[in-house]
């Protein structure tokens, strides 16, 4: 029988969000992966897990997560990461790697898929979707993402406060994702764009230290790293106006 590696999205914290289908995937796997960092401490998605399944089935295994400048150190803690998976998918057979969030947006699993994939050949990948931290923060905020024809963009701010500001000039609601230590930037270039007062921005969502407040408040100091943002467009023409 092929191997098989799902990635389970296992949302941004609250272990209610985990959706029924994710669970069943986390439990019917033989063994399930969770990210950590090379410092060790337990991470969101593994805090997650642990609502579901029994620690001795959980394996951590150590990822660059935040690693964007030494690209040497980046491919090799994947290729070490890859390695260890695909030893385990070689012993067990079925091997569930829990992600926050949705296991295709930003996630460190699509890159331990391609390399799992070229050192086991005929492994089964499959993903079972999570919900986002926009849609989490939308809910919490009360902010509405998109309303009629509207576009939306998402954009990651560790491509730098530029990319923010070119997607802010179009039409529709920006998301910025990974913003926090950017934030004086950010709240800038918000205000530069008018886009400021109508925008919210959240972190540690479902979690004790959950914060969800206006853009307006950004004072320039450092959030959060997994600080997500929610900029709307302005609406009017009532109720439809954007059909």
């Amino acid at each position: 029988m092929s191997s098989r590696l799902t990635g389970v999205g296992v949302g941004p914290g609250d272990p209610e969000l985990v959706t029924v289908k994710g669970v069943n995937a986390l439990r019917a796997a033989e063994v399930v992966v969770v990210p950590v960092m090379d410092t060790g401490e337990r991470g969101r998605a593994e805090a997650t897990v642990l609502h579901y399944v029994p620690a001795e089935k959980v394996v951590r295994v150590v990822f660059a997560l935040n690693e964007r400048t030494d690209r040497a150190r980046r491919e090799a803690a994947w290729d070490a990461a890859g390695e260890r998976v695909a030893g385990l998918l070689r012993e067990r057979g079925s091997v569930a790697f829990a992600t926050i969030g949705d296991p295709n947006v930003y996630s460190t699993f699509t890159y331990l898929a391609q390399t799992v994939g070229e050192l086991v050949p005929g492994v089964v990948v499959d993903t079972v979707p999570g919900i986002t931290a926009m849609q989490d923060l939308a809910a919490r905020s009360g902010a509405v993402l998109t309303e009629g024809t509207e576009p939306l963009t998402l954009v990651p701010v560790t491509a730098g406060s530029a990319v923010l500001k070119e997607a802010l000039a179009g039409p529709g609601t920006v998301v910025a994702y990974k913003f926090g230590r950017r934030a004086g930037e950010v709240a800038e270039v918000l205000r530069e764009t008018g886009r400021l007062d109508d925008a919210v921005w959240g972190s540690a969502l479902g979690l004790p230290e959950e914060s969800v407040r206006s853009a307006a408040e950004m004072d320039g100091t450092p959030l959060p790293y997994l600080s997500t943002l929610i900029a709307p467009p302005r609406r009017g023409g009532g109720r439809g106006g954007k059909l």
